[in-house]
């Protein structure tokens, strides 16, 4: 399984935002979006194995969570607009029920968020990492099969969240030597993981054999 966790710090969390202006109203939701697409879309096909979490983390008294489920995802299409209006129908339903978790259309569940819990729980799970600049690089790093990964959007993490993720002691990556978009970092992760999987032995039960072999 392959898991994400975008912290998002200034997308309204009641989705009071205008499809017409996804950078300026909507908080950068358009990159927001462009992580969810990242993360999921292949070529006519969406990444089954992938698990995406958006922590709608400010203001905390009113914090949402989004988790993705790429084994139940439908209706994601490639544009940042249809994308966005999904985040933007979870958001506007949950306002009317804070407190329940809600799945609003296949594969996307929204609920009530806790910023610094959620992004704990995150970070205690085998094999995390935290993608930042500084960090080891990429290149060469034994990823395991399953694993996840923490980026943040336009926007550092607070003082709060880096304080979290540095006390957690969690590897920290670099994904190369230039200030990359979240959308980008994503990407360039599951490029790796692909890679990987790739290059991974095969099960002695999947080798092909020599011919007339049984």
């Amino acid at each position: 399984m392959r898991r994400f966790l975008l912290l998002v710090h200034r997308v309204p969390v009641d989705g009071e935002f205008t499809l017409n202006d996804l950078a300026g109203a909507g908080g950068r939701v358009d990159e927001v979006a462009s992580v969810v697409g990242a993360a999921f879309l292949i070529s006519n096909a969406l990444r089954r194995d992938t698990e995406l979490t958006l922590l709608f983390a400010h203001p905390p008294e009113r914090a949402r969570r989004i988790r993705m489920v790429g084994s139940r995802l439908k209706f994601l299409n490639p544009d940042e607009r249809s994308t966005a209006a999904l985040l933007k129908n979870a958001l506007v339903r949950s306002w009317t029920r804070p407190d329940v978790e809600m799945e609003t259309t296949p594969g996307i569940l929204v609920g009530p968020g806790h910023p610094e819990e959620d992004l704990r729980t995150f970070l205690a799970t085998p094999s995390t990492y935290w993608a930042t600049e500084g960090g080891r690089p990429l290149r060469g790093l034994e990823l395991p099969e399953s694993c996840g990964f923490v980026v943040s959007d336009p926007w550092d993490p607070t003082e709060a969240e880096r304080a979290i993720l540095t006390g957690s002691g969690v590897p920290q990556v670099a994904l190369g030597p230039l200030s990359l978009r979240a959308s980008q970092c994503v990407i360039l992760l599951q490029n790796a993981l692909d890679l990987r999987e790739r290059s991974a032995p095969l099960n002695p039960r999947d080798a092909p054999t020599e011919a007339g072999s049984p």
